[in-house]
């Protein structure tokens, strides 16, 4: 991927949401060492974001796309990655 535009990856979620971190395990398995370029939001610090996602979290947005929400989809987030 040198020279080439890191796309934004986003996973939106909230503290102590066992979805979330079985979410944030298994993206990280698929990720590896590109798991830096993740960034991880917790919807209950920003009172847009708590509004905006509600209780519908985990949701990993690509570039502001929903690549996977609820249920970590593998295989989709793989494809939408590239991986």
């Amino acid at each position: 991927m040198t020279g080439e535009p890191t796309a934004r990856l986003i996973l939106y979620v909230r503290e102590g949401c066992h979805l979330c971190e079985q979410f944030m395990l298994e993206l990280s398995l698929d990720l590896g060492p590109d798991l830096e370029r993740l960034q991880v939001q917790d919807v209950d610090r920003d009172a847009d974001l708590a509004v905006r996602f509600g209780l519908r979290v985990p949701v990993l947005e690509l570039d502001g796309a929903v690549i996977s929400e609820g249920v970590y989809d593998g295989a989709g987030v793989r494809g939408a990655l590239g991986l």
